[in-house]
Formats: structure tokens, C-alpha cells, sequence
């Protein structure tokens, strides 16, 4: 039987690791075995940080809305109740967008948000 090298396949799942290492300090970009540890939990972190990153801009949208929203005399679930209750359908992305960029805009909003509280 024919003797079989396999060098090729280990090498290219080496240097697979090897270039997602790149970028780290030491022997965790020139050892195989600690870039190798390095690489796997860095792929770990950043499958995770992809859900979380989505809950803190939520939270940041959040904070921005309660910030401008309280300048009108309302607070943030308040606000919020209002706008639903005036069927104004916006997320917290765009709200948020609106009370940093175009604070009469936003203003508007919240009046109407305020006089659907009040009917």
C-alpha cells in the first residue's frame, strides 16, 4: 500500500489559525498551540458581543430618548405610553436619532405624545 503524507491539510488548518492570530502579542501570534486557544475563544467572544451589542444600543437609545424626552416634561414610559396611544408606530432607533439630530422634530413628537396622555 502506498504511503499516504498528509502534510498539506495539517499546514493549511495551521495557517488558518495562524492568520486569524494575527494582530496578537507574543506567543499568542508565533505558537500554534496558544494562538490556536487565542483564536477559539476570540471566535467565542465575538459569536456572544453579536447578541449583546444589540441589547446595548437598545439601552443607549433608551437613555437618549429619556434625556430629551425629559426637557418636555415627560418621562420615558410616559412618553412612550403616549405614543402608542397616538399611533405614532417609530422605534427607539429613530427616536433616538431624531431627539440627537433634529431636536423640533422630536419635540414635535412629544407634544403629540403628551396631548394623547391628556385626551
Amino acid at each position: 500500500m502506498p504511503r499516504v503524507k498528509r502534510g498539506t491539510k495539517a499546514r493549511n488548518r495551521r495557517k488558518k489559525i495562524m492568520k486569524l492570530a494575527k494582530g496578537n502579542v507574543g506567543g499568542r501570534r508565533k505558537l500554534y498551540r496558544q494562538a490556536r486557544e487565542t483564536v477559539e475563544k476570540g471566535l467565542v467572544y465575538a459569536y456572544r458581543d453579536r447578541r449583546v451589542k444589540k441589547r446595548e444600543f437598545r439601552a443607549l437609545w433608551i437613555v437618549r430618548i429619556n434625556a430629551a424626552v425629559r426637557s418636555h416634561g415627560l418621562s420615558y414610559s410616559r412618553f412612550i405610553d403616549g405614543l402608542k396611544r397616538a399611533g405614532i408606530e417609530m422605534d427607539r432607533k429613530v427616536l433616538a436619532d431624531l431627539a440627537q439630530r433634529d431636536a423640533d422634530a422630536f419635540g414635535q413628537i412629544a407634544d403629540r405624545a403628551k396631548a394623547a396622555l391628556a385626551a
